[in-house]
C-alpha cells in the first residue's frame, strides 16, 4: 500500500490502476459543482474499467456541516447521480453513525462498478 496526501480535485493519478476506490466521507464536503465534477473525473481515469467504487456520504436528514464546514447531503440515485452512466450501481444501503460525541449521523453508501470501455 501507498498513501497518497494530495487535494482530490487536481491530484494527477494513473490512469487505469486501481481495482477498487473507497471514500468514506470525503465526496460530501465538495459542495461546488466543479469540484464533484473534478473528483468524479479523477476516479473515473484512475478506476479500472471493471473496478469497484464505494462511496459514503452524509444522506437527507444527515447534518448540514461536519467540523464546522458546510456539506452536501444526497439520496443514493442524487449520490450515483454524480457519477453517472460510466458507473453501474449495485447496490446501495444506509447506515446510522453514532459519533464519539453521541451525535447520530445519517450516512448512504453507494457501490458502483466502472463500465468496461
Amino acid at each position: 500500500m501507498r498513501w497518497i496526501e494530495a487535494d482530490i480535485t487536481g491530484v494527477d493519478l494513473p490512469s487505469n490502476r486501481y481495482d477498487i476506490w473507497h471514500d468514506r466521507a470525503v465526496f460530501h464536503f465538495l459542495t461546488a459543482p466543479e469540484q464533484r465534477a473534478a473528483y468524479v473525473r479523477t476516479v473515473s481515469n484512475s478506476v479500472k474499467p471493471g473496478g469497484h467504487v464505494i462511496v459514503a456520504t452524509f444522506a437527507e436528514g444527515g447534518p448540514l456541516q461536519c467540523s464546522g464546514l458546510p456539506v452536501m447531503r444526497y439520496r443514493a440515485d442524487e449520490l450515483h447521480g454524480e457519477f453517472g452512466a460510466a458507473f453501474t450501481l449495485l447496490k446501495h444501503s444506509k447506515e446510522t453513525h453514532h459519533t464519539p460525541s453521541g451525535a447520530v449521523q445519517q450516512f448512504v453508501y453507494c457501490y458502483c462498478r466502472r463500465v468496461s470501455s
